[in-house]
């Protein structure tokens, strides 16, 4: 399990770094895919729960030290976050195309719903989407448009990123 978390985190923050220097200069309306959460939901979706909010956790708090967002904002999402897609594991056969997007629009909704209500709470420091805003819609597009192919990549590195299965 620690190897899963290990690799699993050190994916997401080269994702994250990728994310935000070369997709950042192909943006549309200020979206770029969220590669980072798509590890995550393939990492927790493969995992289970506990695999899925620790490494979470650790990619979120390596997140918000390398970004801008207050201390705890990507810790906080991207926890509860593997831990719901983490629940999910067993349900569904994974299959390339239709599951892969339907997990990803999800953890995108997720997050946006999140941000509301950090943002209730914490107003000044905590940015949420405007429903009326495009940003979120071309992310969630643009998340779900990827996550075939971001899962199909993942698969390449199942050894690093999956457990062993139980007998």
């Amino acid at each position: 399990m620690a190897k899963n978390i290990v690799w699993g985190t050190i994916f997401a923050l080269l994702a994250a770094v990728l994310q935000s220097t070369l997709l950042a200069r192909l943006a549309l309306y200020r979206a770029v895919p969220d590669l980072a959460l798509g590890i995550l939901v393939f990492t927790a979706y493969v995992n289970g729960t506990m695999t899925g909010q620790l490494t979470g956790f650790c990619s979120g708090i390596l997140l918000d030290f390398i970004s801008a967002a207050p201390l705890g904002l990507n810790t906080f999402i991207r926890t509860i976050v593997g831990a719901l897609a983490g629940l999910m594991r067993g349900t569904f056969f994974l299959d390339i195309i239709f599951l892969p997007m339907a997990l990803c629009a999800s953890a995108t909704l997720c997050k946006a719903a999140l941000c509301f209500l950090l943002h209730l709470l914490f107003a000044d420091a905590v940015a949420a989407y405007a429903l009326m805003d495009p940003t979120l819609w071309v992310e969630l597009l643009l998340n779900t448009l990827s996550a075939p192919f971001l899962f199909g990549l993942l698969k390449l590195f199942s050894t690093l990123l999956t457990g062993r299965r139980e007998s």
